[in-house]
């Protein structure tokens, strides 16, 4: 179990520090909205809405990491000798590079301010079954959340260490993955609403400041080392 957990870690960690999705709920916990707002607490529709979002987030890690899993297993087994996760690896690893390279050049500059999307702006006044959409679009259908993802559940599928220790490191990679969203919520559950506000504040406005460098950061660092994995597999 070890060697597919270890195999997983670091595209684990490269999903979890994903700015936008950790933005998002803590926006829709702590943005002004409503009259529960207006008298210091956190309205019980707006924590619905949080826990939609992390159950969307956690769906959308779940059915791609699963899939990958599953089909590589079979594909390993009927390889005598399986390459098919560095030949993966290869090709994950230079659409992360190129990630890393359009952030780079779509970087803001010095005294451009870069306005938030439209949807994130009107994140508070979604309903429950939107923000779960939203996550699900944002864990599945970003590039940037799919190609760890799936790198990492590659990584799972090629140690060939057994369906039981193969599951609970796919569920460990959705659990890491999904610590962008789980966290603010454990903070605002522990901590309460009002209280929660400055940590969770503080937590957006450093984010928010160091997007573009964790987008160029962990793309470039995770594909130089599928690119390194592979190459060496391969070579």
């Amino acid at each position: 179990m070890g060697e597919a957990v270890g195999s997983m870690l670091a595209s684990a960690v490269a999903v979890a520090i994903s700015p936008l999705p950790l933005i998002t709920v803590i926006l829709v916990l702590t943005a002004p909205h409503g009259q529960a707002r207006r008298s210091g607490g956190t309205g019980s529709s707006d924590r619905t809405n949080a826990f939609a979002f992390a159950a969307g987030w956690l769906l959308g890690l779940a059915a791609p990491t699963a899939l990958v899993v599953v089909a590589g297993t079979a594909l390993a087994r009927a390889q005598t000798t399986p390459t098919w996760s560095s030949w993966l690896k290869l090709v994950l690893g230079a659409l992360l590079l190129l990630s890393a390279a359009r952030q780079w050049h779509d970087r803001p500059r010095a005294g451009h301010v870069t306005p938030p999307p439209a949807w994130l702006r009107a994140v508070d006044r979604f309903t429950a079954a939107r923000s779960a959409g939203l996550a699900l679009a944002l864990a599945a259908g970003s590039p940037r959340t799919l190609l760890p993802l799936v790198g990492g559940a590659a990584s799972i599928a090629a140690t060939s260490t057994g369906a039981g220790a193969e599951a609970l490191a796919a569920a460990l990679l959705v659990v890491i993955g999904s610590l962008c969203t789980l966290l603010p919520l454990a903070v605002h559950l522990v901590r309460g609403g009002a209280r929660s506000a400055r940590v969770l504040g503080e937590w957006r406005a450093w984010t928010a400041t160091h997007q573009a460098a964790i987008l160029i950061t962990v793309p470039v660092v995770l594909g130089a080392e599928y690119l390194g994995d592979a190459v060496s597999v391969l070579t």
